[in-house]
């Protein structure tokens, strides 16, 4: 059975099929194979990256530990008379293209968006001859890599498919598939970073949007900037070191994930109050309804040049911990208000003889030079292209979260453009609001579920002209009401619907797509990341059974 990308109906699709995300073209059978006991993957790269290695002796741990029983009533029983007499594969070979070079995953993932190379073929015979997978980059490999991962049961000892043999030609719709985690709001450990790193990888993600300080706090140790964590820290152990960055982008990249570190600025800076008060307006001003969506108040002083030098300084520093070619300064929610009602903002310009707007920009083209001097591509929140008159290079990323219909607008204007709109994609939204005085639901109620993230279509009211311009996409976490305690439940395996959207294209049907997201999240759990269930596990066994017209 051959399938390409998402034009099959429900009843064609293999009773047992569910990678996730779909690959772009796919070829199964319905013989059974088993691994053999000795099975084992080789590298046929020249001085192979150590990432690559890694990465090889996690697919055989998985391979080993996942022990995941078929979602099928009787969790793979009926296939006991099939394994049988099934031949056993003995060994995968990873190749790499004639004369590619040999780089690592994590030079591979941080390679300018839209350069990185992560197609792969993969084959698996039905006879227990050699599997292969073959790819342009180590990237690739891995991506690879992580496909026959899914590809495995375990029944009664044994570790098997019922679908060779196996042809699978692969590459993704868009470069930038993405997640956005909030920790500011409240503080994650890097263990919980890491883990998510873990889930994301499994789903093919390439892009960790780290929104690490806000109005709240400032967990972020930055060389130069010390008291900023000292002070705007919620303590001294929530608090990543430049060795916890480290940690956590060399294990994103060694995962084939870039980190792309955000700065919100001038607005969501309250809490640099707490080390500089002379950079910051109107801070913890009362009430906060006037001064700022959400509390507590406080922005960067934009008009005033030592203010402006400071955060231009402090960039550029955050940017040296970063290996990624991309680094936010976010830009939206900025009240103007704050501004008038601030005297030294006011001073500063009537002394420049600048507009609040001209000081925006002013302020917009210091902090994005500090960004480029050090090699950056600034992105930034999509009020700065459609509420601001200020000027941005022409390859600045712009970030669309009001709503899916500012894309379009965005696109007009001939700017690159990542979608993270909350209509579909806010993990946050659906659990009341959060102001503690108020019975009403939140901004963005409802609950987004997956079926709703599933449906998005990235091309919607952008023309076939503007279609270059969509680099993918993102679904985000903002954390007023989450911290390590739900993480896991929260975004998982919701988040995985974008990144299939992202890789395989849009136009998914819900019916075939939800026994695969069942398999994904049980894969999940059976490696540690606590994904929430679906629906009831009888349903979950009887694909199709639950839904509504059934």
């Amino acid at each position: 059975m051959k399938l390409y990308g998402f034009l099959l109906v429900a009843a064609q699709l293999p009773a047992v099929l569910c990678l996730w995300p779909l690959p772009r073209s796919l070829e199964v059978g319905s013989s059974a194979l088993k691994l053999a006991s000795s099975f084992e993957i080789h590298l046929n790269v020249a001085h192979a990256p150590s990432d690559l290695e890694d990465a090889v002796s996690r697919t055989k741990a998985f391979l080993k530990n996942d022990k995941l029983g078929r979602l099928v009533v009787g969790r793979g029983a009926s296939d006991s008379g099939a394994l049988q007499h099934a031949p056993a594969l003995r060994s995968l070979q990873l190749s790499l293209a004639h004369n590619v070079p040999v780089r690592s995953i994590t030079d591979e993932a941080r390679l300018p968006i839209g350069t990185r190379s992560e197609e792969y073929s993969l084959h698996i015979p039905a006879d227990g001859s050699t599997a292969t997978i073959t790819a342009n980059s180590t990237l690739g490999l891995f991506r690879g890599l992580t496909t026959f991962e899914q590809l495995w049961y375990e029944f009664s000892g044994e570790i098997y498919t019922v679908e060779a043999p196996v042809s699978i030609a692969d590459s993704p719709a868009y470069p930038y598939r993405g997640f956005m985690l909030d920790t500011s709001r409240n503080f994650f450990p890097v263990s919980d970073i890491k883990r998510t790193l873990d889930a994301m990888s499994w789903v093919k993600m390439s892009q960790f949007h780290w929104h690490v300080v806000d109005s709240q706090s400032f967990p972020l140790e930055v060389p130069g900037f010390t008291e900023l964590a000292s002070k705007g820290a919620y303590s001294s152990s929530m608090v990543y070191t430049p060795s916890d960055v480290q940690e956590i982008v060399s294990y994103a990249g060694a995962r084939g994930i870039d980190v792309m570190i955000e700065i919100d600025t001038p607005g969501h800076t309250a809490i640099i109050s707490a080390a500089h008060p002379e950079h910051i307006a109107c801070a913890e001003a009362s009430p906060w309804t006037t001064f700022a969506n959400e509390p507590p108040a406080g922005q960067l002083r934009l008009a005033s040049a030592a203010t402006r030098n400071f955060t231009a300084d402090l960039l550029a520093s955050v940017a040296r911990m970063f290996p990624s070619t991309i680094m936010s300064t976010g830009g939206d929610e900025l009240n103007v208000e704050c501004y008038t009602q601030d005297a030294q903002t006011q001073a500063d310009l009537s002394a420049s003889g600048r507009t609040l707007e001209q000081a925006l920009d002013a302020f917009t083209q210091a902090t994005h030079a500090a960004l480029r001097a050090e090699g950056k591509t600034p992105a930034v929140w999509e009020e700065m292209v459609l509420d601001h008159n200020v000027t941005l290079g022409n390859d600045t990323i712009v970030m669309v979260w009001i709503s899916s219909a500012n894309a379009a607008a965005v696109a007009a204007k001939n700017f690159r453009i990542v979608h993270g709109p909350s209509d579909y994609f806010y993990l946050d939204c659906g659990a009341g609001e959060w102001i503690g005085d108020d019975v009403a639901n939140s901004w963005c109620d409802p609950f987004k579920t997956w079926q709703k993230s599933y449906t998005f279509d990235p091309l919607a009211n952008i023309s076939a002209a503007q279609a270059h311009l969509v680099l993918g996409g993102e679904q985000l976490l903002w954390t007023e009401q989450s911290g390590p305690e739900n993480l896991d439940s929260i975004v998982w395996p919701r988040a995985a619907s974008s990144a299939e959207v992202f890789w395989s294209g849009p136009g998914g049907n819900l019916t075939t797509a939800l026994p695969r997201l069942h398999d994904i999240a049980f894969r999940m759990r059976q490696r540690g990341v606590n994904a929430i269930p679906l629906q009831p596990l009888w349903c979950a066994l009887r694909p199709g059974k639950c839904d509504i017209d059934s």
